[in-house]
């Protein structure tokens, strides 16, 4: 028994079945971005996410996601977004604008659109690092946003007085 066995609580859903997914994923590193989808679309299937059910579209780099997401967000048709790209490091500052940027950018469109986005952008200071981790992300990212959507449902649903 826990402290707080009495409180009302919404539990984790993960379902896909009823639930449409917006995808974008970045062109750059491509190898990578693929190996997230790859392991994205097995779950979001295993969860019950029907294959007419998702959208995907590939934008240049990861600053380009947030805005596809917000413009896909208009359509009123999708109940949670999955970004999913790779930056990694190099001999620059850039690493640190596009990463710091690109997940600003879909915090912003979060908030603005009130559809959840499950960030999938690897940020690896290299091309190893990425593989590595390209799975169990992709694996990751797709629950999360079974999980979000299926939240922001049940927060719907709740009677307001």
């Amino acid at each position: 028994m826990t402290f707080y066995d009495d409180i009302p609580e919404i539990e984790p859903v993960i379902d896909g079945s009823d639930l449409q997914i917006g995808i974008v994923m970045s062109r750059f590193n491509l190898d990578i971005s693929e190996g997230l989808l790859s392991a994205c679309i097995i779950e979001l299937r295993k969860n019950g996410v029907l294959d007419h059910n998702i959208l995907l579209a590939t934008v240049p780099g990861a600053l380009e996601i947030p805005l596809t997401f917000k413009r896909i967000a208009l359509t009123n048709q999708f109940d949670a977004f999955i970004a999913l790209g790779s930056v990694i490091r190099g001999d620059t500052y850039h690493f640190e604008v596009v990463a710091n940027e690109s997940a600003h950018g879909l915090m912003l469109a979060q908030l603005e659109t009130e559809i959840p986005i499950a960030n999938g952008i690897l940020t690896t200071d290299n091309e190893d690092q990425a593989i590595a981790r390209m799975h169990e992300k992709g694996t990751d990212v797709a629950r999360v946003a079974l999980e979000m959507a299926n939240l922001q449902i049940k927060i719907d649903e709740l009677p307001y007085e």
